[in-house]
């Protein structure tokens, strides 16, 4: 099984390929003009994406800083509306596409979903991991040998004081 890191960097890699390979066969289909200008479109709609969750980022900021209140539940939309930008405004219909689908207000709600979903079922891995951990043969509820168990953390070590700096 190949790791997932390494997957992604293959992917990453062969990203740029994909990208001209496909420019050059709709360039084929539509024209090198309309391909270009398709092209220039997105770049421009992306770059507006972005300025607005920039903008919508600032705002909700401003708000929260004001009210003295945490922000709003936008911040995941935010997140998406700008990748979605930045992608948008990368030359390319593959890069496009994903950027048109973050950025779209009725696809963002089942994305939402998609990545809450995800990220419970990573934070319960981790937590399930955390319970393994031990330092030096010691669970991790009780990390060194002399640790207190009522739960308060004592760190045990020596005062030396220098003559020398105090006048």
């Amino acid at each position: 099984m190949v790791p997932m890191p390494l997957l992604i960097a293959m992917a990453l890699l062969a990203l740029p390929f994909l990208e001209i390979w496909l420019m050059i066969v709709i360039g084929q289909q539509i024209g090198a003009g309309v391909t270009i200008a398709a092209l220039f479109a997105a770049s421009l709609g992306g770059a507006l994406v972005v300025r607005h969750a920039g903008t919508r980022a600032y705002r909700d900021a401003e708000e929260a800083i004001r009210t003295g209140t945490p922000p709003a539940g936008g911040v995941l939309d935010t997140l998406m509306l700008f990748v979605g930008g930045i992608l948008l405004a990368i030359p390319g219909f593959v890069t496009a596409a994903v950027g048109l689908v973050l950025a779209l207000p009725f696809t963002r709600p089942a994305l939402r979903w998609l990545f809450s979903a995800w990220a419970k079922r990573r934070v319960e891995r981790m937590r399930a991991n955390a319970d393994l951990v031990t330092l030096n043969g010691y669970p991790r509820t009780r990390p060194w040998p002399n640790a207190p168990s009522d739960g308060s953390q004592v760190v045990q070590g020596r005062v030396i004081h220098d003559d020398s700096t105090e006048k």
